[in-house]
């Protein structure tokens, strides 16, 4: 599937930015070739990028290839159903949506359109999301393609079966808010033993960064690294028995978990 223009409504907003932002970047699309809406006249206002903006989601919506819909949850039906009559019949739709189910919005948009759902994360904004993707049903092969193509801009991408977007809305949707909690709490434990906090908190991402790209890089099991650098009887092991006792590993589990219902919450309140 051939694309040249795109529009994003909800496109000024902080996820929506920093896709078009990597689009742009990674030139997939020509800023000429791009349009995101806005509800707020002072994102509007404040607006200093190539692409266009606009207020007017029917206007925008014209003669695009690709529509990618950035907004809240409980706008999503709203929009969908005031643009459906402007777009064009074969348009691919992307949802990065909360808990609204590709066959909700296929069902209002009242046709056989074909619609993808992505679940992006924050760390978009730096080239570093973990997007997940699924397809509905008249999303072809050549959609999923393309698609994949529109987000490996921002990060890592992987295709996976709608029943378990819940669950990757819990891990990797809420995870960077769980990482970040992770990395606070672990300068603060520099801070207290005199570090600078500004070295404590340098220290403390750099160390999350450095075990990721362990994983990534090696494939190892992130077990099989642990153990590979505690040492029996030294500092590490002294430090894991206290996590263990703390209970960190089953709070990080529990996390991931409550934030996976509240997404099944969210599809029982926004799809039809």
């Amino acid at each position: 599937m051939e694309t040249n223009r795109l529009t994003v409504i909800g496109g000024l907003g902080k996820m929506g930015a920093a896709l078009i932002d990597g689009l742009l970047v990674a030139e997939v699309y020509e800023a000429s070739d791009v349009v995101a809406t806005t509800r707020h006249q002072r994102r509007l206002d404040a607006h200093t990028g190539a692409f266009r903006a606009t207020l007017d989601n029917l206007e925008a919506v014209l003669g695009a290839d690709v529509l990618l819909l950035a907004v809240h949850p409980d706008q999503a039906r709203d929009v969908l159903l005031q643009i459906k009559d402007d777009m064009r019949p074969d348009a691919l739709v992307i949802s990065i949506v909360t808990g609204v189910p590709t066959f909700a919005i296929e069902g209002w948009l009242g046709g056989q359109l074909p619609v993808i759902r992505a679940i992006p994360n924050i760390a978009a904004v730096v080239r570093a999301s973990m997007t997940a993707l699924c397809r509905g049903q008249y999303a072809t092969e050549e959609h999923m393609l393309l698609t994949e193509r529109l987000f490996e801009p921002v990060g890592l991408v992987a295709r996976i079966d709608e029943r378990h977007m819940d669950s990757c809305t819990g891990l990797a949707g809420c995870g960077p808010a769980f990482a970040l909690e992770v990395i606070e709490a672990l300068a603060l434990g520099g801070v207290k033993r005199g570090l600078p906090r500004d070295v404590a908190r340098l220290m403390a991402a750099q160390v999350l960064r450095g075990a990721a790209e362990l994983v990534l890089e090696t494939g190892m099991h992130p077990a099989e690294l642990r153990d590979q650098v505690t040492t029996p009887g030294g500092c590490t092991i002294d430090g894991i028995t206290k996590l263990e006792e703390r209970g960190l590993p089953i709070a990080l589990i529990e996390a991931v978990e409550v934030s996976a219902i509240k997404a099944g919450l969210l599809r029982g309140e926004n799809g039809d």
